[in-house]
């Protein structure tokens, strides 16, 4: 979990002074909630202990970013935030790979998030079936 907390903090350090993410927590400037939510869900993600869903239940991720903007500039900084978080906790004492492979899952995440592409999640009104 140290790990996870480490990662967190540093990614953090950068969005707590981003003018384009920072407005996307409703609890800002304070983000020890964002904090603390992320650190369970990447600890849970790799393997760790389940508090994330414990807590929060299944993580739902698209679900739960809906509400704020999420297209290719936030995309791209909340990736740029993380890969700086990223190349700062993963010294020497860390497993060679594991920043690769941390970027490998963070960087479809990311992609996966946006919702300004325009294309419904759900319609009100499906189309019905061809005959």
């Amino acid at each position: 979990m140290a790990f996870f907390e480490r990662l967190v903090d540093a990614f953090y350090e950068g969005v707590a002074t981003d003018e384009v993410l920072l407005p996307l927590y409703p609890e800002q400037p304070d983000l020890t909630g964002a904090r603390h939510r992320l650190t369970l869900f990447l600890a849970q993600y790799w393997g760790g202990p389940t508090t994330y869903m414990e807590e929060r239940g299944h993580p739902k991720l698209r679900m739960r970013h809906f509400p704020f903007h999420v297209g290719p500039l936030e995309r791209d900084r909340w990736l740029a935030h993380m890969a700086a978080a990223v190349g700062a906790t993963c010294d020497e004492a860390v497993p060679d790979g594991t920043a690769d492979e941390l970027m490998a899952y963070f960087a479809p995440a990311a992609e996966h998030l946006r919702n300004d592409t325009g294309l419904p999640i759900s319609s009100s009104n499906p189309r019905t079936p061809l005959a």
